[in-house]
């Protein structure tokens, strides 16, 4: 099942999406909003199920799905907090700092609260006050929970998980350094986040979704270039269920909590730092991890962060090279 916000007041209006994105169905008699079915999921979501059978199997009324249209699948969210699954990315930026990686990285992960109180829509255009703020974009796999309890278990966690998709996890590198320095953790330099048009169900991703991770590349592209064809599934120290356990560790989470990956990132096929795709690698899914290599090897960054202007895509395409989940599509400053 996938399921969309359209643009609608604060929250939304929920709509199921077709398999193929082509075409909705109103869910607004079932339930006004994502975050209200997610508050009763035992009782909604087999109704939406069905009206999701219904709609691709063209037996209901429907209307052509819009990705322009469409909000983020949760426009705001109670939580969002965002973890570090693929350390790799950590330790070569670490590695171009010359900052030694302490071992507990590579066992407990990092993670962080970001802002939830308004998301940008997928297609919506990145708000960039000052282009020396360093704009980066971050590709991310994300999960939504149902409720979670206080100390849960790893599977535990992994049950809770309603709903799957991406995320532009927008960063303004250039601030980072000073808020972290002060001991107390980001907030200016984590701006508002994009999501994916649609998100879905892990049931209807198959084979796609195990272990607790998404096993799909994550596609990224740079003012029409090809920037990442990174694998989500490949070079993911903590799985989603590690991930939710650990958040859960001190406190109970509540329904209609996203839960990020943090940067997706692959080490080369030699086990050394990525390779841009156009010499051979997989590529990038931020601007950082591509600085952080030019610095290891040739002492300092070329490429530059987004400018006024700059766009980005960002999806991950089923056997058909069709997009599973829509399209992240956002001009800096547009």
């Amino acid at each position: 099942m996938k399921l969309a916000s359209l643009k609608h007041g604060r929250d939304g209006k929920l709509v199921v999406v077709s398999n193929d994105l082509a075409w909705y169905a109103d869910a607004s008699h079932i339930c006004l909003t994502l975050q209200a079915a997610l508050d009763d999921w035992e009782r909604i979501a087999p109704s939406l199920e069905l009206l999701a059978t219904d709609l691709d199997h063209e037996t209901i009324p429907r209307a052509r799905f819009h990705e322009h249209d469409a909000a983020s699948p949760l426009p705001r969210a109670y939580q969002w907090a965002d973890g570090s699954a693929y350390v790799n990315h950590v330790a070569l930026v670490r590695q171009a700092r010359g900052a030694e990686m302490p071992e507990s990285f590579w066992h407990d992960p990092l993670m962080y609260q970001g802002g939830s109180d308004g998301f940008i829509g997928p297609r919506d255009p990145i708000p960039l006050r000052d282009e020396a703020w360093g704009c980066d974009l971050e590709a991310e796999v994300v999960v939504v929970t149902g409720d979670v309890p206080l100390g849960a278990t790893r599977e535990e966690a992994l049950a809770a998980v309603r709903l799957v998709g991406l995320t532009n996890d927008v960063s303004l590198r250039n601030l980072i350094p000073g808020e972290l320095a002060k001991g107390f953790g980001f907030f200016q330099s984590k701006p508002a986040s994009a999501f994916s048009p649609v998100f879905v169900t892990p049931d209807a991703l198959g084979d796609w979704w195990r272990d607790g991770k998404l096993h799909r590349k994550l596609m990224v592209d740079l003012n029409g270039a090809p920037f990442g064809r990174v694998d989500a599934g490949e070079d993911m120290t903590f799985d989603f269920g590690t991930l939710i356990a650990h958040a859960a560790k001190t406190r109970a989470l509540g329904s209609g909590t996203i839960v990020g990956s943090g940067t997706v990132s692959n080490r080369d096929a030699d086990g050394g730092p990525g390779r841009p795709i156009g010499d051979g690698g997989v590529g990038y899914c931020c601007l950082a991890e591509v600085r952080t290599v030019e610095t290891i090897r040739s002492g300092k960054p070329v490429t530059p962060f987004l400018k006024t202007g700059d766009t980005i895509r960002i999806w991950a395409e089923d056997e058909r090279h069709h997009p599973i989940f829509g399209v992240i599509e956002q001009t800096v400053g547009g």
